[in-house]
């Protein structure tokens, strides 16, 4: 397969004026002035916070269709790092992002420093349980219920999300983006998707920190000798049954560079759209 697998690839809404977008990455990585946690603190995770937020902010632009007057829901928004870079771009009379997390140390980082600035970003803290991230939470994955009517938003992110869910916990997470989506409104997901150069990994270039091996029967793939959920992987085709189950139709779907082959960028993405008009 090669880098990028089109199925049903969406008529553009605009032309992408991609000298502006290059010229928007490279301010956000430069700006140093926009709001950073500090890198000590647990929550702000791998990498460097502000350069994996303006290559995000990069491809939900060219690979998303996100437009600067879009309703976004950014579903585990942990500390801030796809919100810092989406406040250059998103028009503050326009646009509207909120985001969700368990984690309340993230949470309250950018409730007191991005809301303040910038008025049109909301955040608040979902007590989800999680196993690693919120053990102790009073709402089962199952029992999700996000906190917004119905077609409320244009674009939902969900990055790194799947990649730690159960696979029964999937379907209830894409069937509330679903119902929250307005309709056309579009989903940007990662996620590890095992195919067979993954499961094989026979030229031996896999990430090694995702050495994964299949749990018994199931769809799901996990890393040995690190906790079930740190890192999921699902067979080919899991996620996109899911996604039609969901009401969601697969829009574009670009395999990463995790499994050892040349690529972009290092996670799956896949782009989903909301399909029908009801509920």
């Amino acid at each position: 397969m090669t880098q990028a697998a089109l199925m049903h690839p969406p008529a553009p809404a605009r032309l992408i004026d991609e000298g502006r977008v290059r010229w928007l990455i490279d301010s956000v990585r430069c700006n140093r002035f926009l709001p950073q946690p500090d890198s000590s603190n647990v929550v702000v995770g791998d990498g460097d916070f502000r350069a994996i937020g303006a290559e995000f902010l990069g491809y939900f632009i060219r690979i998303g269709g996100l437009r600067e007057d879009s309703r976004v829901l950014d579903i585990g928004c942990g500390i801030g790092r796809m919100a810092v870079p989406l406040t250059q771009y998103l028009d503050p009379q326009k646009s509207r992002y909120d985001g969700l997390d368990p984690v309340e140390d993230g949470i309250g980082w950018c409730q007191r420093t991005i809301t303040p600035a910038y008025p049109n970003f909301g955040f608040q803290r979902l007590d989800i349980a999680h196993e690693l991230y919120n053990p102790n939470g009073k709402i089962s994955g199952k029992a999700l219920a996000l906190p917004f009517p119905d077609h409320h938003f244009d674009f939902v992110i969900m990055t790194s999300v799947v990649t730690h869910l159960p696979p029964a916990e999937v379907l209830v997470y894409l069937s509330e983006v679903r119902r929250v989506l307005s309709p056309g409104g579009r989903l940007f997901m990662t996620a590890f998707v095992v195919d067979g150069i993954a499961a094989a990994n026979e030229n031996g270039r896999r990430d090694p920190r995702l050495a994964f091996r299949r749990y018994r029967e199931s769809p799901c793939w996990f890393v040995p000798n690190q906790p079930p959920l740190a890192a999921i992987g699902f067979d080919e085709g899991f996620l996109d049954k899911a996604l039609e189950r969901a009401g969601l139709s697969v829009a574009l779907k670009s395999l990463g560079r995790w499994r050892g082959t040349n690529a972009g960028h290092h996670q799956d993405f896949i782009v989903a759209k909301r399909r029908g008009n009801g509920r």
